[in-house]
């Protein structure tokens, strides 16, 4: 029989999970360059933002498709030419 665990659980988020002020100012069909880490960014076109814009949906160019981006993932999302 398996012993009743108890695991220990951040209690806090591991990054903040609140967006960026220029999160607030993206809207659907808005060029963006996203900054996966350091040094790599990712052009795109925004297609879907929560209510709250702490997630976003970016197609990006190049045909890499379509991807989720949460305000907590440690990525920037600019508007194109910043």
């Amino acid at each position: 029989m398996a012993r009743s665990a108890k695991h220990q659980t951040a209690e806090a988020p591991l990054r903040r999970a609140t967006p960026a002020p220029h999160w607030k100012k993206l809207r659907q069909g808005d060029r963006v360059r996203v900054q996966l880490t350091p040094g790599f960014d990712a052009a795109g076109v925004v297609d879907a933002i929560t209510a709250d814009h702490s997630a976003v949906w970016v197609h990006l160019d190049g045909g890499r498709g379509r991807t989720l981006l949460h305000c907590s993932d440690g990525v920037e999302i600019l508007p194109y030419g910043d």
